[in-house]
């Protein structure tokens, strides 16, 4: 049996995880108290043999003095010998504050002696056993639902027991993504964005594979990092990695590192890897 923990603050999509997830088949349970987790494990897989996959959305809702707990109680149920993997979803601070003003709702946090913002920080500080302990974060500041729910799909159901490997590009300037395991710098290559009729393109389009394939550099970064992620992937999961986000950056996010990552994914599929892409800037 496989059991899927998935946590995060609250309005960083954790409803819109756990649908996409019953809708792949998992077994959904929500907001299960922290200190059942053993049990539940035990009961699914000893009188439940028609349950392979399960996901329990666990968040500060919970009791309180459990949540400092998480990792024990998950060494706990991996002695039972059960695979788990923890996806922790989470969206900067002034995100999830405009997601409360916009819905409306209120968060589960919030009192007449907290404010909205008070709350979502201390919801952090709660959650940060579980945001220690996880496989996949996913940062869901510039998702919307259908985004949200394809991602999940993409990276959880067709992981197929193989180390789920993502490349995805983004700007400087706009921060490096917090969910990246790895970081690459393109910013030695040159920049088609000073050239105005190049500027209106992205990488994925032939006039800026044409100017960046007319490059050097290009293609020595590309082998570079081909040759290094396919030394060092296997190490990874040999380690029990079950996720790994590639992150490669320019200055804007849609030019140089579009471009690399389109390519080097080409690369890796082509080794073997089932590399997905995502463009953090042109999504």
């Amino acid at each position: 049996m496989k059991l899927l923990i998935l946590s995060g603050r609250s309005g960083s999509g954790k409803t819109t995880a756990l649908q996409a997830l019953e809708d792949l088949g998992f077994y959904c349970v929500d907001n299960l108290p922290l200190g059942l987790l053993p049990t539940l494990a035990t009961q699914l897989r000893e009188e439940n043999h028609d349950i392979q996959r399960v996901a329990v959305g666990i968040d500060a809702r919970n009791l309180r003095s459990q949540l400092p707990c998480f990792a024990e109680l998950l060494a706990q149920v991996k002695a039972q010998g059960v695979a788990c993997e923890v996806i922790y979803l989470d969206a900067d601070h002034d995100t999830l504050l405009n997601r409360f003003s916009a819905t409306r709702r209120r968060h589960p946090l919030s009192d007449q002696n907290m404010s909205l913002s008070e709350a979502i920080g201390h919801e952090g500080e709660l959650l940060a056993s579980i945001q220690g302990a996880a496989d996949l974060l996913v940062d869901t500041s510039h998702l919307d639902p259908h985004s949200l729910r394809n991602l999940i799909r993409m990276r959880v159901a067709q992981r197929e027991g193989r180390l789920s490997l993502l490349l995805e590009s983004f700007g400087f300037k706009n921060g490096v993504p917090p969910d990246a395991d790895l970081v690459f710098d393109a910013r030695m290559l040159p920049n088609p964005h000073w050239d105005p009729a190049l500027r209106p393109f992205d990488g994925r389009q032939p006039p800026i594979i044409d100017f960046l394939d007319a490059q050097p550099d290009s293609a020595q970064l590309l082998d570079d990092l081909e040759h290094w992620l396919l030394r060092w992937l296997p190490r990874y999961e040999a380690n029990d990695r079950s996720y790994m986000t590639v992150a490669i950056g320019c200055t804007g996010g849609r030019h140089r590192s579009v471009y690399l990552v389109e390519h080097l994914a080409e690369r890796l599929r082509k080794a073997g890897w089932p590399a997905q892409v995502r463009h953090l800037q042109l999504e």
